[in-house]
């Protein structure tokens, strides 16, 4: 472990190689195809290839095949063992010295009364904006719920406003908005942040104060889908029914009793589940 831990930092000092590291763990626990990080991160191919086997030979990455794409993702022990020996060797067995630089109490259930949700996707167009509508007609009383893109569409998705209306949602307040709106000094403190989109969850994350437990609650674009009009509008039908699907499972819960680090693993299990969606 002497040696294994400084080779990891210095496979890491390499800025490029850091970034790759950076997105894997955004993207954690998904396994992220190569072309889907050489795209995010602008990198050659045999260029990206080169980061990863020094991340792999680290021990920091793994490697999977699925079919003919192969596909990597965080080896969540080997991070945890390196960034763990880091900081204790930094606190030098002290906790409370490292203690502001770290996450909240791991142990501490969450107590608000009412939590802010915000959920985050590109163009903040439909599924962001499903998330949303979703969670506050099922748990308003319990959330306070937002959603933004990081780069948003001037108006809404006309078939995710149908499926909206359909669904029985109240869509005049709706509209798009960038996620700067919830940067400014007077936004929200947000107890929980979700990406609900590859391409949002890919880009460099805001810094949140106080501390929100994030999950990357991925799934396919509508908006891509191509063909007739009942199929684009079964694809945001079935974006919405994955989507409320886990808006239930985040609403049942013990959230006050669960602590953060149960409530991170429940979050991630579940943007894993029901990815193709299902029409509700």
């Amino acid at each position: 472990m002497e040696q294994v831990i400084p080779n990891r930092l210095a496979t890491l000092g390499h800025p490029q190689r850091l970034a790759l590291f950076r997105l894997l763990m955004r993207r954690y626990p998904d396994r992220v195809p190569a072309t889907e990080l050489a795209q995010a991160l602008g990198l050659k191919p045999n260029t990206l290839s080169t980061y990863i086997g020094a991340l792999m030979q680290a021990g920091l990455v793994s490697q999977e095949r699925q079919g003919t794409s192969l596909r990597y993702a965080i080896d969540i022990e080997a991070a945890r063992d390196t960034i763990g020996y880091l900081l204790n060797d930094c606190c030098r067995g002290r906790p409370e010295i490292c203690l502001p630089l770290t996450s909240s109490d791991g142990n501490a259930p969450m107590t608000d009364d009412k939590f802010n949700v915000l959920f985050i996707c590109t163009g903040n167009s439909a599924r962001s904006i499903f998330a949303e509508s979703i969670l506050r007609d099922l748990a308003g009383d319990r959330f306070n719920v937002y959603s933004a893109g990081t780069r948003p569409q001037s108006e809404l998705n006309p078939f995710a406003v149908d499926v909206l209306k359909q669904k029985g949602h109240d869509v005049a307040h709706l509209r798009s908005k960038h996620i700067s709106e919830f940067q400014a000094a007077d936004a929200p403190a947000f107890d929980f942040v979700f990406t609900v989109c590859n391409q949002a969850a890919n880009e460099e994350c805001p810094t949140w104060p106080g501390q929100p437990i994030t999950a990357h609650w991925g799934l396919p674009d509508p908006v891509k889908v191509e063909g007739s009009d009942a199929e684009k509008s079964l694809a945001f039908q079935q974006a919405y029914g994955t989507l409320r699907n886990r808006m239930l499972g985040f609403t049942s819960l013990p959230l006050s009793s669960l602590d953060r680090i149960s409530l991170q693993k429940a979050l991630d299990d579940a943007g894993q589940t029901d990815k193709e969606g299902t029409p509700a």
